[in-house]
Formats: structure tokens, C-alpha cells, sequence
């Protein structure tokens, strides 16, 4: 019903007034450079200056005969199956492992959690450091026990497992946060009542703890599957980005509009990456709320 009141008036013309500012920075911020973003696509502007002039579809044409555009995407594909799948299972295991309650338990979880908390761009050159296969400290120590130095930066069959193993080092908290969070919400009653059925603990593994904990998990893969398909901070600092054998598509889209100056090229790339990532969150949100639909039939 339509306010009638004054004072229901007055409450209603302050919550637009709280209302609109927000919505002012939302499209400021967020639907007109998304809209720049789609007209400088079909556009010829460089970064270097002068006019630019509408092409039509060119640059996409561009992208996908583009070699590098399909190398970025088996590139980025591998690093993300790779990553989140490692960073899931290791992130469940420690949640496992840190739902029961033991002494320290506390400051275990606090170191665990450093490596979340710290620049991802910082950490790449402190990694740099580590595998730089001259002076850098793990070759060092390699040396030292007289075993081999491995290229672990100029390899091109472990430039990409470095950066993976520095994404992993860094994000595997992330998912251990979470799942512990799905662990900590399931009822205590469920496990009694296994105990006392005389469940093993694989069945009460298989029955209750996967399934209940099954959506958070799922979440957490979306939220580092979107985070991963933007990979470029840890790319530029332990790599560059032109190095074809760690290079993403956000690293790409960096070289064509920042290092050869097509910024309708670049745009075109952008807009390419965010359907991806939109099409991807789509589909796990989809797959998440088709879960908790079977949960609740099941709980009902």
C-alpha cells in the first residue's frame, strides 16, 4: 500500500534519499564503464591518441583468429582447473582436520590464514626471490644438499607450475574458511544420531558431512573460479605478462591495450572475459541452488 500518513511520507522520501545516492555511484562506477567499455569494442582507439572510428565486429573477428587468445585460454583453463581443484581439496582436508577442537587450535588457524591476508602482486616478487634459479634461496638449499637446481623461472615446463604452486600457497586458506564454516553449521544432533545407528565414518562422511556441506563448498569454487580466470597479479611479478607459457587472459588483455596500445582491441578482449566469467557464475549458481532444492525434499 502507497504511504498515507506524514510521517510515512517523510520515511519514505528519506529512504530514496539514502537510495539514490548509492545507485548515483553504482552506475557511475560500474554500469558506465561497462557501457564505454562495449562501444570502445567496436572501435579502432588507440592509446597512443587521435580519433577513433566504428569497425563493427573487427576486433572480435581479431580475438578469436587471434593465436595468442587461444593459447591465453588453454593457459588460463589449465591453471584454473588446476588451482581451484588443489585448493579445494587441501582447503577441505584442513577444515576437517581444524573442526575438532585441540590446544593451539587457534594460532594454527591464524598462520594458516597469513598467506589470504597478504598482496598478492607483493607476494610474487617475494616468490620471485625464492625460485629465481641463480640466487634464489630454495636452489640455494638445493645446492647445498647437492641435488639439482630446476629453472623453476625460465623452464617453460615450470613457469606455470611455480605460479600455481604460489596461487595454491596463497588461496588454499580461502577455501579452508569456508568449508570450516560448512562444517561448523551442521547440526551436532546428525553425528549422535549416526553414532548411535553405529555409522562408519566414511558413511557418516558420505551421508552427512559431504552432502551438508556440499553448497558452501560449491561457493567457494565459484567465488576462486572467478577470482582465478582474472589472474595477472602473481603472472606480472614471478613471469611478465608476454611470456606465452604463463600467460592468462587477463595478462593478454594487459599486453594488447598497455603494451601495444589497442584499446578497442583491449576492450574487446574484456568484454569476451566477463561473458566467461558471467556464463561460469551462472552456471554454478544454478548447480547451488539445485542442491539445496534436493536438500530441502530430502529434509522434508
Amino acid at each position: 500500500m502507497p504511504p498515507t500518513s506524514p510521517s510515512e511520507k517523510q520515511a519514505q522520501r528519506l529512504k530514496y534519499a539514502f537510495i539514490f545516492p548509492a545507485l548515483f555511484l553504482l552506475i557511475a562506477l560500474n554500469i558506465f564503464p561497462l557501457l564505454y567499455n562495449i562501444v570502445l569494442s567496436f572501435s579502432n582507439a588507440e592509446l597512443s591518441g587521435g580519433d577513433w572510428q566504428f569497425i563493427g565486429g573487427d576486433n572480435f573477428d581479431t580475438v578469436f583468429s587471434d593465436a595468442r587468445f587461444v593459447t591465453a585460454i588453454r593457459t588460463t583453463s589449465l591453471f584454473v582447473f588446476a588451482a581451484v581443484s588443489i585448493e579445494l581439496i587441501l582447503g577441505f582436508i584442513l577444515a576437517l582436520t581444524l573442526n575438532d577442537t585441540f590446544r593451539g587450535k587457534s594460532v594454527l588457524l591464524t598462520l594458516l590464514m597469513l598467506p589470504m591476508m597478504l598482496s598478492p602482486a607483493i607476494m610474487g616478487l617475494y616468490w620471485n626471490l625464492i625460485l629465481n634459479g641463480h640466487y634464489g634461496i630454495l636452489n640455494q638449499t638445493l645446492a647445498f644438499l647437492n641435488m639439482g637446481q630446476p629453472q623453476w623461472l625460465t623452464d617453460p615446463d615450470l613457469k606455470l607450475l611455480s605460479i600455481l604452486f604460489v596461487d595454491i600457497w596463497m588461496w588454499t586458506p580461502f577455501m579452508m574458511l569456508i568449508a570450516l564454516a560448512g562444517l561448523q553449521a551442521i547440526p551436532r544432533y546428525l553425528y549422535e544420531a549416526a553414532e548411535i545407528d553405529r555409522a562408519s565414518r566414511w558413511t557418516t562422511f558420505r551421508r552427512i558431512t559431504l552432502p551438508l556441506s556440499a553448497p558452501l563448498l560449491f561457493l567457494a569454487v565459484l567465488f576462486r573460479t572467478t577470482d582465478a580466470l582474472k589472474q595477472f597479479d602473481l603472472v606480472m611479478a614471478i613471469t611478465g605478462p608476454n611470456d606465452i607459457a604463463t600467460q592468462t587472459l587477463s595478462a593478454l588483455l594487459y599486453q594488447v591495450m598497455l603494451r601495444e596500445y589497442k584499446i578497442g582491441l583491449g576492450s574487446a578482449y574484456a568484454l569476451v572475459i566477463l561473458v566467461v566469467v558471467i556464463a561460469l557464475a551462472s552456471l554454478f549458481i544454478r548447480y547451488i541452488d539445485v542442491i539445496q532444492r534436493r536438500q530441502g525434499r530430502t529434509a522434508a
